[in-house]
């Protein structure tokens, strides 16, 4: 397993194609990082879908309203057009690099707009720098991550089956 210094700031996100750990970087994206981990603490990815997963690029999930498969709103067909209760996010762009197995979140065209969906880069993706907030990198598990099906929507797509952060196990 990747040696982690700091177990508040790592994700240990089980999927159905196994184990994915993602160190957070709390430096670039302070908000960002604090939304994860408190979604992830109330337990809002257990269960969402990845929806939109597109090879060579990226895959992303999230959607704790529609993408929920466990959900009362769970609906393949919207998954990827929600979000969480809690308010939209204020944009924390940095100089940081979307290279493989970064993790960043995903919003509209409106800069302050991401919530709860993210997104972990299949191979570099420099042009979406300074207009996503980078806020992890996945330290193990991508060739998880690779194993996950492709689609726009995704056909019985991989999930969220727990998200933890490494301090609370």
């Amino acid at each position: 397993m990747a040696e982690i210094k700091d177990p508040e700031n790592a994700i240990v996100m089980e999927t159905t194609k196994g184990k994915v750990v993602i160190e957070l970087l709390p430096d670039l994206a302070p908000g960002h990082v604090a939304r994860i981990k408190e979604l992830t603490r109330e337990g809002a990815y257990d269960g969402v879908v990845f929806h939109r997963v597109i090879d060579g690029f990226m895959a992303q999930t999230g959607d704790v309203k529609f993408g929920k498969s466990s959900g009362s709103n769970f609906d393949p067909r919207r998954a990827g057009m929600g979000g969480s209760d809690k308010p939209d996010l204020k944009a924390e762009f940095s100089n940081a690099n979307h290279a493989r197995g970064t993790c960043s979140m995903a919003r509209t065209q409106a800069p302050d707009s991401a919530n709860s969906q993210f997104f972990i880069c299949f191979g570099d993706a420099g042009f979406l720098n300074r207009q996503y907030s980078v806020w992890g990198q996945v330290v193990e598990g991508m060739d998880v991550v690779d194993q996950f099906k492709r689609g726009e929507p995704v056909s019985d797509p991989d999930k969220i089956v727990s998200m933890r952060v490494m301090a609370d196990n």
